[in-house]
């Protein structure tokens, strides 16, 4: 499935496990035309099918761009990169020795997902490091005369985080760093998991995106937000609150899951089957390790629990 977001700009659902609207890749088009995001591994053959239907076939592709390195964004990168020998793939510099070497990312990977690993995201496919293209800050690849995608280091959710705009239309492609929004959800959620979260770093990234005043962001989890500015605002309140919240439970020696969950949860009425597209992909537990980490990064070991009764 897909669809035209803009001239030259193709949103390509990856359908992760299947799903509907959870996980996107997006095609530029152009005479050397670039993939951002590939899914996960198991959702290449959905990716491959869309590609070949807009008419993109082994050789034409010119590069792959990954915002970051977690599984559902990168985890289809080495069978991509096979079936598109000429592809250049682009990567953070902290993220590049993992795609040329993944057995430490699936080792934790394994670890963090247990079954979901094989059935729902798959592993991660070495690529060859020849094939491999270090993205620093401000870097620019060209998809075609006058249209570049511009990189911008933006960590926060991940240190390998960057997000990539583009010069002809205007969007930003934004990976996780402003949240999560499934569209039949209709909620935009913080995604501060381990290891990496850091709240400073990810609203100064925030703030990056604002200064480049985007015509659109462009989400993995998913599509397009309506009224970028606006969204963007909402995804640092998001973020600073969430994270008080945590950090309250926290120093009272509570539950932060439970904290957030009472303060944050999905509205009773939405469907089950996207309360599980949610709770799997960003749920509240995850987000409380990434928080719990940060806070004990930031302060040291929490405060003693609450007296027994």
């Amino acid at each position: 499935m897909s669809r035209l977001l803009a001239p030259g700009v193709v949103e390509i659902d990856t359908l992760l496990g299947g799903w509907e609207r959870v996980t996107a890749g997006y095609l530029i088009e152009g005479p050397s035309p670039l993939l951002v995001e590939t899914g996960s591994q198991t959702s290449v053959p959905a990716l491959l099918a869309a590609l070949e239907a807009h008419g993109v076939a082994a050789g034409d592709l010119a590069a792959v761009a990954v915002t970051h390195i977690h599984l559902d964004h990168a985890g289809g990168v080495g069978d991509v990169a096979r079936a598109f020998p000429r592809a250049t793939v682009y990567v953070h510099e902290k993220g590049a020795r993992h795609l040329a070497d993944p057995s430490r990312l699936v080792s934790s990977a394994a670890m963090v997902y247990g079954d979901l690993l094989d059935s729902l995201y798959g592993r991660l496919e070495a690529t060859p490091a020849e094939r491999l293209h270090v993205l620093h800050d401000g870097e620019e690849i060209v998809v075609g005369p006058g249209r570049v995608l511009t990189t911008i280091e933006s960590p926060g959710h991940a240190k390998h985080h960057l997000a990539l705009m583009d010069s002809d239309s205007g969007l930003l492609f934004a990976g996780d760093a402003a949240g999560v929004r499934l569209p039949d959800a209709g909620v935009l959620w913080p995604a501060t998991p381990p290891a990496d979260f850091d709240l400073e770093l990810a609203c100064r990234s925030l703030q990056r995106f604002r200064d480049r005043n985007p015509a659109g962001v462009a989400l993995a989890h998913y599509g397009l937000l309506p009224e970028p500015m606006a969204m963007l605002d909402e995804a640092e309140d998001s973020l600073r609150r969430w994270a008080a919240t945590a950090e309250a439970a926290w120093r009272q020696g509570r539950d932060i899951a439970q904290a957030l969950e009472a303060e944050y949860g999905l509205p009773a009425d939405i469907d089950p089957d996207t309360r599980e597209r949610m709770q799997t992909l960003n749920g509240v537990h995850a987000n409380a390790a990434g928080l719990r980490m940060w806070l004990e990064r930031e302060h040291g070991e929490p405060p003693p629990g609450p007296p027994a009764h």
